[in-house]
């Protein structure tokens, strides 16, 4: 039963809310340059922007009346030095407060609560639903692929002492807590240059060694426990995917070799947490008839791990087989004794095999058709007129590549990369195994020549029909893609060399839906509806076609690209879509926040499995929606992209967001390989720019745009209809629909116009400044109206609370970046004075890191 809400509201308040203010109190002995002050200044801050902001303030004018109430100093530079010591001060506060929520989850949440598998258990067993949970169970998986989206701002070594001071927080060690406080304040925040692609792979592994590894092995271990024979060795429940080294969209740092050495990487530290865990287990399996085989098993890993030169002869299905052999004989001989710990290595070995997490190609579709092109042009793998011709003819072209052709061939090294990339899948694949990597993603893919562009591809580098191990995946994102997806899919079913492609792929197609991009085109409504009817037209198609689809859905971190509560999302698919498996990504601070502990993990995992299995294990759930309830849907996204669309073609739409935030800097944070832009040297538009970017800019701008815009209109477009009391039935009966306004919630919970106030009087922006505040108010008035609560996200109150309070500490940093933000803008009107220009980038940057750590799923 889950743990009273008011209980563990309490519990976050002791364990979170006050311990944050004790040990806040340690930060004046942290080892920085006038700290003692910095502290003191900075609560004085917090207190005079709250009270500012409350007085219709600008930034500005906070910022200056403090420097004179407060502080003696007259000169710029004193003053920016206090304003990064603020920073310094309020990013290890973030982590302090990222610390004691890791410490506090699990007395905080309800571990086997609703969501998780102790109470699958029950309910299966009181619906008595065990055969149909081992159907389920042998097609059934959850894949989180962790993506490279630049969002995640904390280098490895925080991450580390993180995951240490939580557990010191834990065991109420506090001069522990005051050794890594101070480790904090010597470790620094941000990375002086920009990462590379396999920079960005080798962080992540870590949350896939000390993380994933341990949580996956749980559930898989729990499963087989208490559900026995349930669980197919060849379908483990929990599969892990990546992308960084193997996403090259818009990524020109990303190479094939690059994309080898990632999948190296990934092998080599896979092997490295089987080779300690069989270390371990030598010490526990001294018996006779089984410690010759662990140690024999301990060499084998070692020389394929550390001798130089040796030629990889270990496979997942011998460790197996050695540990089955093991666990026989201590059954047989031995009682039994740690047989848990053997049956521990084998789920984590049939989850990760010798790859750890397959690692998925993605590239643009833009870049498939041109290169094409000038495989035609230089050689005569296709036709000379192939750029001429229409989709037809091309596709028939494609199908007719009889030979491979030498990179070497094409002028443009992106070419050449691109052919060499899909050879050094089969290269992946002879090392790591098919499941190393074994998918190909097309953004953009706009029709069924998109897909069959990807097939000719690997015509062309040598891949044999009959044996090409790989998926191919379109990527829909844009709402005209979304739409027309069905069509596609249907032309490529229909599609007799594809359709036998599909037949050896076990009659398998999975299709990926991307929110970011659909949520910047359509805004949160349409993107939001535009997939759930895609997935139920492609489940539809797919079905009369006889081939199962799988969705994989592109979420990121916050509701206006597809994150907030996941797991409800999944549990209110209807029984109209498809839910063989699910799949998602996972990126940036959704990485730490929701997977950052293995407490975390396992319990985030947990619901998404439980989510999975009993929407269809019991009838009882979340039933499909009725045409008069889609019918009213389908009006309330229309209206809603109505308005969307209207500020969003708003003359000064995007001049503003340029203006007022931090949006131009991203690309210089160092804190992702990838550009911010898709086309570099492109003017600023929509089509261009990363949602990562897009929606990023506007949590730090504090309006979140793209999570609540045109919701509000919807709902009152939808009054004025008569239709209110349909939309009180679909709130009271529909899961979607209600997990839907939950996360627009959120969104809005995280906006704070005061902060940008001072714009609504601006001469060019003023008007666009008013017509979000007002759609944002208008939104609120009728969500509140709708739920009947007297506050947002009232109905989870501890969500509510941590917001509020990580609003808090990032408030001083939201006033400084704004402060800079203006102070730039100043020395743009005075071209012959570029003092200063440097510091307050640096500045705004900073300030950037704090702002999207505390948010946790803001970008």
């Amino acid at each position: 039963m889950e743990a009273p809400v008011n209980n563990s509201l309490q519990q976050f308040k002791n364990l979170v809310g006050t311990k944050f203010q004790l040990y806040n109190s340690l930060f004046t002995s942290l080892p920085f340059h006038r700290v003692e002050k910095t502290g003191i200044f900075l609560s004085l801050f917090l207190l005079h922007c709250e009270e500012g902001y409350a007085r219709g303030n600008s930034p500005q004018t906070i910022m200056d009346s403090f420097f004179e109430q407060y502080t003696t100093y007259t000169d710029e530079q004193q003053r920016t030095d206090l304003l990064f010591r603020f920073v310094q001060y309020a990013e290890r506060q973030v982590v302090l407060f990222d610390a004691l929520e890791d410490a506090a989850f699990r007395y905080i949440r309800d571990l086997e609560g609703a969501g998780t598998l102790r109470h699958l258990q029950s309910e299966v067993i009181q619906e008595q639903a065990q055969a149909k949970l081992k159907e389920k169970l042998e097609h059934f998986s959850v894949r989180l692929v962790l993506t490279a989206h630049p969002t995640q701002f904390y280098p490895g070594e925080v991450l580390g002492i993180i995951n240490d001071l939580a557990r010191a927080l834990v065991e109420e060690n506090t001069s522990e807590v005051n050794m890594y406080l101070q480790q904090l304040g010597k470790t620094p925040f941000f990375k002086k240059e920009k990462p590379t692609p396999y920079d960005e792979a080798i962080s992540l592994v870590w949350f896939l060694e000390n993380i994933f590894y341990r949580a996956g092995g749980r559930i898989l271990s729990f499963l087989k426990a208490q559900f026995p024979g349930a669980v197919s060795s060849t379908n483990p429940v929990i599969r892990m995917g990546f992308w960084p080294g193997g996403d090259r969209d818009g990524n020109p740092f990303v190479n094939a070799a690059t994309t080898v050495e990632v999948a190296a990487a990934l092998r080599a530290s896979i092997m490295r947490c089987y080779f300690r865990e069989v270390r371990n287990l030598k010490r526990r399996l001294t018996f006779k008839g089984v410690e010759n085989v662990v140690a024999a098993l301990e060499d084998k890993l070692s020389r394929n791990l550390f001798t130089a030169g040796h030629k990889a002869d270990i496979s997942r299905q011998e460790i197996l087989d050695t540990l089955a052999d093991i666990r026989k004989t201590i059954v047989e001989q031995h009682n039994g004794l740690f047989v848990h710990l053997v049956d521990n290595l084998a789920s984590k070995v049939e989850i990760f095999g010798l790859y750890f997490t397959s690692l998925d190609v993605r590239q643009d579709s833009s870049i498939h058709e041109a290169l094409l092109d000038a495989v035609a042009d230089k050689t005569d793998a296709l036709p000379k007129n192939y750029a001429s011709l229409d989709k037809a003819g091309k596709i028939k072209a494609l199908l007719n590549i009889n030979k491979a052709i030498d990179p070497a061939l094409l002028d443009t090294p992106l070419h050449q990369d691109s052919l060499r990339t899909v050879a050094a899948i089969q290269q992946i694949q002879e090392a790591n195994g098919e499941e190393g990597c074994h998918r190909y993603i097309i953004s953009h893919s706009t029709s069924e020549l998109s897909v069959m562009e990807v097939y000719g591809m690997f015509l062309l580098s040598g891949w044999q029909r009959e044996s090409m191990t790989i998926d191919i995946v379109p990527l829909f994102e844009t709402i005209e893609d979304l739409r027309h997806a069905g069509q596609v899919m249907k032309g490529l079913y229909e599609n007799a060399e594809y359709r036998e492609h599909l037949r050896r792929r076990q009659c398998k197609q999975t299709i990926m839906l991307g929110f970011s991009d659909g949520t910047k085109d359509g805004g949160y409504l349409m993107a939001n509806w535009s997939i759930y009817k895609a997935k139920e037209e492609l489940t539809r198609i797919s079905k009369e076609y006889e081939v199962d689809v799988v969705f994989f859905d592109g979420r990121g971190g916050p509701p206006a690209r597809g994150g907030g509560k996941t797991h409800q999302f999944y549990a209110s698919m209807g029984r109209n879509i498809a839910n063989q498996e699910i799949q998602q990504t996972i990126q940036g601070q959704t990485i730490s926040s929701n997977f950052g502990t293995v407490d975390a993990a396992q319990f985030n995992m947990e619901q998404l499995v439980h989510a999975g299995i009993t929407n269809e294990l019991f009838s009882s759930r979340e039933v499909t929606l009725t045409e008069a309830e889609e019918d009213l849907l389908q009006s309330l996204a229309d209206a809603g992209y109505a308005s969307y669309n209207k500020l969003k073609n708003h003359p000064y739409f995007l001049e503003y967001l340029d203006h007022a935030s931090p949006l131009r800097y991203y690309a210089e944070a160092n804190i992702g390989s990838r550009p911010s832009k898709r086309n570099a040297n492109a003017k600023l538009n929509l089509n261009d720019l990363r949602a990562v970017p897009y929606v990023g800019a506007w949590s730090q701008l504090k309006q979140n745009v793209p999570g609540y815009y045109g919701v509000g209109s919807a709902l009152k477009y939808l009054d004025e209809q008569g239709k209110w009391p349909e939309l009180e039935h679909l709130y009271q009966h529909s899961l979607f629909f209600r997990t839907l306004l939950d996360n627009c919630e959120m969104a809005m919970k995280k906006s704070y116009f005061p902060l940008t106030a001072y714009l609504a009087k601006h001469p060019q922006y003023g008007e666009v400044w008013q017509a979000i505040y007002d759609e944002f108010e208008l939104t609120k008035k009728f969500l509140l109206r709708l739920t009947g609560e007297s506050e947002l996200m009232e109905a989870s109150p501890i969500d509510q609370l941590s917001i509020q309070m990580r609003e808090r500490i990032v408030l001083p940093l939201l006033t400084t970046q704004q402060y800079a933000l203006t102070r730039l803008r100043e020395l743009d009107a005075d071209p012959n004075n570029g003092h200063g220009r440097e510091t307050y980038e640096k500045l705004i940057m900073r300030c950037s890191f704090g702002i999207i750590n505390a948010g946790r799923n803001s970008a």
